[in-house]
């Protein structure tokens, strides 16, 4: 029969694993005794894993920081600080308010609320107006690209028909083959056009199919890891977008000069996408080394049409994103030299 002392902090986890805020919880020698289920979503650890390490395997921060935790303990005071800039386990980094509570002589309760999330849900509804104004955009200029195309077309296959010098067909040909390929241009500019086909599907069968894609493809310089979370209920998509939506992330991720790829999923509470919050959404992290995206791409990566390579059509990033958005999804990225990460967010369940 379980002690009152254990009855209560069994129902004080329950209670903090309610909360949208994280909340950790540290003994006397900064080690992790608990992570609540959001505290796990903002730092991408998992609470099985890392309960009875040091704090410092959940994030880094400075030895005066360290020092006033261990202030807080022995005084048995609270404190808080304000726009703090924390590196994560994973190498992201994050501006966060952090609040100190010293519940007892052995126990510290922190609160974290990730400041930079404001700037996160603003920055996604931009990239969303971003696409949408993009695709107005093509679909007007697809209309005058492709009538005349047309009719180049057409005059050239009249013309080959009067031509008797096959050599002079030879160039008839290519008229049709370059409009041709102008027109699949065009419709590839403008992503699919057909809506989703939407089944109940596992979102690792779609990252294991591109990872044999990439795998048969021969690109054996490149490591391919996977961090799955096997836990991942499954989500009602269409697996032929989403394949190419991932493909296209991890090709330009090959594309980058990158040696090491990682696939990871995760899911993830309280999530806004655009103006629409879900309780409940499946993370999907392509994560590479490579050089990184130059600052003056950032802001216009998901145009089309809009590449740092001179062989570059520029089409891969706005495919993916016009994909996913389809799945009212959203595709983010974090960039620098050596850590480029892009992030897919599908909602599992909204609210």
């Amino acid at each position: 029969m379980p002690m009152p002392e254990d009855k209560q902090r069994l129902q004080s986890a329950r209670l903090l694993g309610l909360q949208s805020t994280a909340v950790l919880l540290l003994d006397k020698d900064l080690q992790l005794l608990y992570l609540n289920p959001a505290a796990e979503n903002l730092f991408q650890v998992s609470s099985r894993q890392i309960t009875g390490q040091a704090w410092s395997a959940v994030v880094s921060v400075s030895e005066m920081m360290q020092k006033h935790l261990l202030d807080a303990l022995g005084l048995q005071i609270s404190f808080t600080e304000r726009e703090l800039e924390l590196s994560v386990a994973n190498g992201q980094q994050m501006v966060v308010d952090f609040t100190v509570t010293a519940i007892s002589h052995s126990e510290l309760l922190l609160e974290v609320v990730r400041r930079d999330q404001f700037i996160r849900i603003a920055h996604e509804e931009q990239l969303l107006m971003q696409q949408r104004a993009a695709r107005e955009l093509l679909r007007g200029m697809a209309h005058e690209i492709k009538n005349p195309l047309g009719g180049l077309r057409g005059a050239a296959q009249l013309l080959e028909g009067e031509l008797a010098d096959e050599e002079l067909k030879e160039y008839t040909q290519v008229i049709m083959r370059e409009a041709d390929r102008l027109r699949n241009l065009v419709d590839r500019m403008l992503g699919p056009s057909d809506l989703p086909q939407k089944q109940m599907i596992n979102i690792h069968q779609v990252l294991e199919h591109v990872r044999s894609l990439v795998e048969a493809e021969g690109n054996e310089a490149i490591q391919l890891v996977r961090e799955y979370d096997p836990s991942i209920p499954d989500l009602c998509a269409d697996s032929e977008q989403l394949i190419q939506a991932v493909l296209n992330l991890v090709r330009n991720a090959m594309q980058s000069g990158a040696d090491r790829i990682v696939l990871r999923s995760r899911t993830q509470r309280q999530v806004t996408i655009g103006q629409k919050r879900c309780r409940l959404a499946v993370r999907i992290d392509i994560m590479d080394n490579g050089k990184g995206i130059e600052e003056e791409m950032k802001e216009q990566i998901f145009y089309p049409m809009v590449t740092g390579r001179a062989e570059g059509t520029g089409l891969g990033l706005s495919i993916a994103q016009s994909m996913v958005n389809r799945h009212n999804g959203i595709i983010e990225f974090s960039s620098e030299p050596g850590c480029t990460v892009f992030t897919i967010f599908l909602p599992l369940e909204e609210a």
